[in-house]
């Protein structure tokens, strides 16, 4: 094998880590100043590529040792070397080996992003977080996303009021987010200092009171306290303050149903519902809520269908199922298979959705309707034996053995450790046989149902 430059070695390689360095090299000079490696270093560098690239990092570590002796006292080849060692002892869980070789490249280097970020996913596997905080401050320097990483940090390690600190600052550069919601949730309710946090976040609205993420961080401080009375208000002066909020409405729409103002609430879960900003989750717990209070107040069941209609552009089928789940524990099956049918139009691909509403189609001997469903069903979940069950079974109804015993075959090749279920493929694989006048595999399959014993 021939000698190979080092410029072109390490930049055919992706492991580039001192441009700086290799930069300045080439503005004083061609790149044949950094020298040439020699064969055995080069063979056992690329040997140990190759043994990592296969996982064999033993083998990798072994070539590179072999590297380094090669390399003698060069210190670009030694930190190559070092880096590339580093890789393969985190692989192999030896962190003290890989930290100390890190380290090596560090201090030879400097700050180098890509070392950096290996040696701060070492801290993290170790969940030795305090060693991470400092590694992970340097990192902000070169992307700004490692703030919430350092968010994170700071609360692993109890440091709550820097972690806030940092939330806060993201949170005014960047706008709100999800993450960086739950993390402060999380933060108030492990300090359990929720007074000390009221009063931080009541000066800061005093002093900036258009900041809607803080009415929000008070609002939920004061409900954690049982304070409602305090929240609803903070609510109110919240859409005084910033009447164009929508989150606000995800507080002001539950504070009303609980006063028994049916009519505000309404209102509030209208704009929950066109909102852009909230997600499905939280508009489903705003129905959920609603279909609870309907419950347990039936007068004003009436609004239910006006709940459906703020959701008639949306391709969602889960608030038709999350209604149609109502009316079934209501007993009223008829309701619930219309609305289960409107949401699978608009939402075909939902497992559970799809489910119920083939089983009720079944149960009011729509066999056509079940039997199509299903199949389209089959197209999207080809291993769920449930879909395979129910359309024997539709298959069945309209006296169609042999669609019916293909489906049921088949589905009992996906089945797992469930013996109800196991039982109804016999009996249905019975009664289908028993359609074809073959009494044999009748009898064969209702003695198989006879036997199956319930899995514990």
């Amino acid at each position: 094998m021939g000698r190979i430059n080092l410029h072109i070695l390490l930049f055919f390689f992706g492991i580039l880590f001192f441009p700086k360095l290799l930069n300045a090299q080439e503005i004083e000079g061609p790149t044949d100043d950094l020298g040439d490696v020699s064969d055995a270093f080069q063979e056992n560098f690329f040997e140990a590529l190759k043994q990592k690239g296969i996982e064999n990092y033993e083998l990798a570590l072994e070539a590179l040792t072999k590297a380094e002796r090669a390399a003698k006292d060069d210190p670009k080849l030694k930190a190559v070397l070092f880096f590339e060692m580093g890789k393969n002892e985190v692989e192999l869980k030896k962190f003290d080996d890989a930290e100390e070789n890190f380290k090596k490249v560090l201090i030879s280097e400097g700050d180098k992003i890509e070392v950096l970020e290996a040696l701060y996913d070492l801290y993290y596997q170790e969940k030795d977080y305090v060693s991470a905080i400092p590694l992970v401050i340097k990192l902000t320097k070169f992307d700004n996303d490692y703030k919430e990483d350092l968010a994170n940090l700071y609360s692993r390690t109890e440091q709550f009021e820097k972690a806030i600190e940092v939330l806060d600052e993201l949170d005014e550069s960047l706008g709100e987010s999800d993450y960086r919601d739950a993390l402060r949730t999380q933060i108030y309710r492990r300090t359990g200092n929720a007074s000390g946090q009221i009063d931080k976040l009541e000066e800061k609205i005093d002093s900036n009171p258009k900041n809607e993420q803080d009415y929000l961080n008070l609002i939920y401080l004061y409900s954690e306290e049982g304070n409602t009375v305090k929240a609803f208000e903070t609510a109110k002066t919240l859409l005084k303050n910033n009447p164009k909020s929508e989150l606000v409405h995800l507080a002001l729409y539950k504070f009303y149903l609980d006063e028994g103002n049916v009519k505000e609430s309404m209102n509030s879960m209208k704009k929950v519902f066109a909102s852009e900003k909230i997600d499905k989750p939280g508009k489903y717990k705003v129905l959920g809520d609603f279909i609870k209070f309907v419950t347990e107040n039936p007068d004003y069941e009436q609004e239910l269908s006006g709940v459906v209609s703020l959701f008639a552009n949306e391709n969602d089928g889960g608030v038709y199922e999350k209604l149609g789940d109502y009316y079934v524990t209501k007993g009223r099956k008829e309701e619930a298979l219309i609305l289960y049918e409107q949401g699978i139009e608009k939402d075909g691909d939902n497992f559970s959705l799809l489910k119920n509403t083939l089983l009720l189609q079944i149960d009011f001997k729509k066999f056509n309707e079940a039997a199509n469903l299903s199949e389209a069903a089959l197209e999207i979940f080809p291993a769920q034996p449930i879909i395979y069950l129910l359309n024997g079974v539709a298959n069945n109804g309209l006296q169609k053995a042999d669609p019916a015993i293909e489906s049921l075959e088949m589905g009992l090749d996906y089945l797992l450790d469930d013996s109800n279920m196991e039982r109804d493929f016999y009996k249905q694989l019975s009664i289908a046989y028993t359609s074809k006048g073959d009494t044999s595999q009748a009898n064969k399959y209702a003695q198989k149902a006879l036997d199956v014993k319930d899995s514990n």
